[in-house]
């Protein structure tokens, strides 16, 4: 048995400051149904390094951990029981983790009160998404507007190389040095890389306020805790709005080696640059890792090209080895972002321009007869397919290492995929490309399909 502590702890940034009405909403989450959710993203955070990615391995651990919402005159604060003992430092919590947590409590609780439940928010229409996600943002203080663009959104895979890993924080650190921030989904591996590569880059530019924001969501939170170099976190609601915060707060893509998750951010994020609204929208979008990663690009450029057309690759570039090269061509990217959206007067700090079509916003629960039915053809607009086949990773993603899909996988079996004969054959190599160079688990770990293609 693992050594635990349990604690009273205060919110920290988040949620200091609270009205009667709101520390009464937030207290019971029992009677939103919401004490499930709140205590497996809560361990998460709290196990933050552990070598795992398996939320159900890790609640089994903690099997009897708990976490609740206390209140007081002056606000609320958090009551954590059976925790795990490396959150804590001479029997006090570390302040990073306590931030974490309350963001988590924030995010989880307070956005499901007041953004997902509020009748001012229309979460069946485009605009009342994407203005629920600026809310949910605006409500962490991630949206800066006294501030000119120069975040760069980092995707790529939690197992990576130890050389893929280091690669990303040269990068990050080049980045750094032209004072750009970084945001990543909070994790290990090529979402922390940057973040550390930055943050020494920082540190000899003196900039004293640098950025390393994360933003993940319920499901994926669970099996990915927060890295501890983020210090700004967001939990947004499900995936689509989390695909949907990063494409609207980033101004620019850097995308390293990863599996099917970054496969998944990539159909997303071209999907919406190939809508014709957008087809004069800047922003940067580069593809990037050492040498001996460069059959992964291939083997994804090559994938998108057959599916999404030739014209695909004039959304992004590949560059291969150069960290140096790699932050060049971001910072005149974002300068090029920082013109753009002068002469259009859009805001800095949220893309309210870019079309985002519904298709890439309705929330997608990948069970096995919503996996079956998904139209994975060419006879369809382009970014219809890149919606359905993000649909399709998404699925997997949950398969890998989602809780809800991971039980649906032990009680049904694989999910099943139905598609045209190439298209077929061209996902079997690209899927079966990621397994080979173990991009699906973490180092060490057997990966079992949760997938199969008929």
């Amino acid at each position: 048995m693992p050594d635990t502590i349990s604690a009273i702890v205060s919110p920290l940034r988040s949620l200091e400051v609270l009205s009667q009405h709101e520390v009464n909403r937030l207290r019971d989450t029992s009677k939103a149904g919401l004490h499930d959710l709140l205590r497996r993203c809560s361990l998460a955070v709290l196990s933050s390094g552990s070598m795992t990615d398996d939320s159900l391995v890790l609640m089994e651990t903690y099997h009897d951990f708990d976490i609740e919402v206390i209140q007081q005159d002056r606000g609320i604060r958090l009551k954590v029981t059976n925790a795990p003992a490396e959150a804590f430092v001479d029997g006090k919590m570390i302040r990073g983790i306590r931030e974490h947590l309350s963001s988590v409590l924030r995010d989880i609780v307070y956005v499901y009160n007041e953004i997902q439940r509020h009748s001012r928010f229309d979460l069946t229409t485009g605009e009342g998404t994407s203005n629920a996600v600026f809310h949910i943002l605006r409500k962490a203080g991630t949206l800066k507007p006294g501030r000119d663009p120069g975040l760069v959104v980092c995707w790529g895979g939690h197992s990576i190389t130890r050389e893929e890993y280091e690669y990303t924080k040269d990068v990050g650190y080049h980045l750094g040095l032209r004072e750009l921030d970084i945001c990543t989904g909070c994790g290990p591996g090529a979402m922390k890389g940057p973040m550390k590569g930055a943050n020494l880059a920082h540190a000899k530019q003196r900039v004293a306020d640098g950025r390393y924001l994360g933003i993940s969501e319920p499901g994926i939170i669970a099996a990915e805790a927060p890295n501890p170099l983020v210090n700004e976190l967001v939990v947004m609601p499900d995936i689509e709005k989390r695909l949907e915060a990063f494409v609207r707060v980033g101004h620019g893509i850097v995308v390293f080696p990863g599996g099917v998750g970054t496969a998944e951010e990539i159909l997303y994020l071209l999907g919406i640059l190939l809508h014709p609204d957008n087809h004069d929208m800047a922003m940067p979008v580069i593809f990037t890792g050492p040498e001996n990663s460069s059959e992964y690009f291939e083997r994804i450029d090559e994938f998108l090209v057959y599916t999404l057309g030739e014209s695909v690759r004039s959304k992004y570039r590949i560059i291969v080895d150069d960290p140096i090269e790699v932050a060049r061509t971001m910072r005149k990217g974002i300068d090029a972002v920082t013109e753009f959206r002068r002469t259009h007067q859009d805001a800095f700090h949220y893309n309210w321009r870019l079309t985002i079509a519904r298709d890439f916003q309705d929330t997608f629960e990948p069970t096995h007869e919503a996996m079956a039915s998904l139209a994975l053809h060419r006879n369809q607009p382009v970014h219809e397919l890149a919606a359905n086949l993000r649909r399709a990773f998404s699925g997997i993603v949950s398969g890998n290492v989602k809780e809800q899909g991971l039980r649906a996988i032990e009680a049904h079996g694989p999910f099943q995929l139905h598609a045209e004969p190439e298209l077929m054959h061209r996902l079997d190599d690209l899927l079966s490309s990621f397994v080979d160079q173990g991009r699906m688990k973490l180092p060490g770990q057997e990966y079992v399909p949760c997938y199969r293609l008929a």
